[in-house]
Parts: structure tokens; sequence; C-alpha cells
């Protein structure tokens, strides 16, 4: 029986973490040469992503990024995973992806979500507030109508009307459940909550209704995804993100990664070490073959069509070389 590896679409979206000693300027530019390495290894999408005020993310304006991003390469797919809808109008969201996709014809993705701001500040700088994530639904058909051209007010969206920008859903929660209404793929994480994740996919599947976007479900699964020489190896990439990660839950600030030998250095409190352990837990993450072996239990599970790997991690050099072991197993072809 053949594995579903060799069936599966792989794709990589980058948060443009930064890195202590490290700028940001220096962590934008770590996402173009990653998305370059990647195109050259054979995946199939490269994504960016959006966060505001947040000290360990220097991707705040990710159709700005997606630019440089698809200037920089040729041939794989630039998109964003996501644009965060509520906290645009519509239009402009419609205009950026005109014209990334005038002047990168048949490459770009749209993919959406509904969160708002970390922080009551960054909400209240952006201008909105918990409640606008609740009209989702609705400020999703309005972008697209967009591009069909179908707004009651009389406006035209330029360049955008007219033209075909695959849309995503990033799917948690009900995020499933609006996708499959409108048609359209979801991507739906993480994976260290199976359980949940299968619910999601499960109810998406369920309820999907047809549209001219979507002919079927379409499954994109995320998270990270880790592989190294040994597992040791692979621990190590794993844990300057679950250390942010836990001091964000701590201390209520996303920090910028610290290397995984200071990390091992530091001394936690007891609820800090809890979340730090827990946070280490449920990737897939090991040698080739162990890694091989847990995506042939996801996909199985799943029945994605896509994995995207989410990975983030102070060492460059091995966050470069796991993804090229992935590529490996995926059997993907170098560009």
């Amino acid at each position: 029986m053949s594995s579903p590896i060799a069936e599966t679409r792989f794709s990589v979206l980058d948060r443009s973490r930064t890195r202590e000693g490290h700028d940001g300027t220096e962590a934008l530019r770590d996402t173009v040469g990653l998305a370059q390495e990647t195109e050259r290894l054979g995946y199939h999408r490269f994504w960016v992503s959006e966060h505001h005020g947040v000290p360990g993310v220097a991707g705040s304006a990710p159709t700005v990024l997606a630019a440089a991003v698809a200037a920089a390469t040729r041939s794989i797919r630039v998109g964003t995973g996501g644009v965060m809808l509520p906290n645009h109008r519509p239009l402009i969201v419609a205009e950026q992806f005109g014209v990334l996709e005038a002047l990168f014809p048949g490459r770009i993705d749209m993919g959406l979500g509904r969160s708002v701001g970390f922080t009551d500040g960054v909400r209240k700088a952006l201008g909105r507030d918990k409640d606008d994530a609740d009209d989702f639904a609705g400020q999703l058909a309005e972008l697209l109508g967009w591009f069909r051209g179908t707004s009651p007010t009389g406006v035209h969206a330029r360049p955008a009307e007219g033209l075909t920008v695959p849309p995503f859903v990033l799917a948690m929660g009900e995020g499933a459940t609006i996708a499959a209404r409108a048609g359209l793929p979801m991507v739906i994480g993480d994976l260290r909550d199976r359980e949940r994740m299968l619910r999601g996919i499960e109810r998406y599947r369920e309820i999907f209704r047809p549209s001219e976007w979507a002919s079927e479900p379409y499954v994109v699964v995320s998270g990270t995804v880790v592989v190294a020489d040994t597992p040791q190896d692979a621990h190590q990439i794993l844990l300057p993100e679950a250390w942010s990660m836990a001091h964000a839950r701590t201390h209520g600030t996303f920090p910028p990664l610290p290397s995984a030998e200071r990390i091992e250095s530091l001394t936690m409190t007891a609820k800090e070490r809890g979340f730090y352990e827990a946070g280490l837990v449920g990737h897939i993450a090991g040698t080739e073959d162990e890694v091989t072996h847990e995506l042939e239990v996801l996909l199985k599970e799943t029945g994605a069509q896509e994995v995207l790997v989410t990975t983030s991690t102070y060492d460059r050099t091995a966050l470069v070389d796991s993804y090229r072991r992935l590529a490996r197993i995926a059997g993907l072809k170098p560009a």
C-alpha cells in the first residue's frame, strides 16, 4: 500500500519570529531567504502571518511581506496565513490582493483569519474590539463579493474585480463552520490537540457547500514538524518556541526567541515550567523515520490534502536542515 505522504502537498508558514540579538529587519530578510530555500526544495506554498505589537514577531503587514516574497521567488505559491479580516475593511483587503495577483498572476493565495489584536492595547490602537470577530462570515462574504463585482455600493475594487485569488479560511472553533458554509478550503491546527482538530474536520466535511471557489472540501492541517538527525536534536529545535509560549502565558508578552542553550540554563517557576513542558509535547518531531510514521498516522486520521508546516526556532541552520529533511520524506521535487 502506498504512503499517503506521496499524495499530499507540503507548504510552509513563516511567522517572521525575531530572535534574541537579532532585530526585526533581519527576521523579515530571513523570511524572504527561507521562501527562496523552500521554493528550491519543492514546497507548494509559502505563507506569512499578521501580528501587531508583538515583540517576538516582525511580520505585521502580510500583504507587503508577501509582495517581497513573491518578487524574490519564481514559482512557489505565496500568500497569507493569514490576513486577520476583522482588523481591516474588506475593500482594502480585496484591493491589496488584487494588486498582488496582478503583479504575480497565478501565484497568490488569500488566507484569512478571524482574530483581532493580541491585547486590549493593540485592539484599541487598531480601532477594534473582540466583538468585531463576530461578523467574520459577513466580512468574508463582502470580501469575496469585491472580486466578483457584486457589491451593492456600486463601487468597484480595482484591480481585484474579475481576478481569482484562491481564498482559505484559518479555522479554529467556529471557523470550520464558516469555511464549510462559504464553500472554501480550510486550514486547521494545531496538531497538539488532535481530537479537537478531528472534530473540526469532521464538522467541516459534513456541512460543506460547494461554491465557485471550491467544488469539494479541501483540508490543510497545520502545525510544527521538526526533522533532525536524532530525537535529541529535534527536541532542541522545539525549545525556543515552547519557552516563548510559556513566557507569554505567564507574563502576557510574547518575547523574541532565545537560544536552546540559554533556555536550558534558565530557572523557571513551577507555573512557567508547567507551560514550558506542555509546549514541548504533541508536535511531530524526530528522525526521518519517526516523522514519516507520524505523518502517515496524521494523514490517515485526517484525510488532509495538505500539510502547512509552521515551525519556528532560534537556530536558522537547524530550521533549514529540518525543511530539507522533510522535503526528502515528502518526495518533493526541487524547483
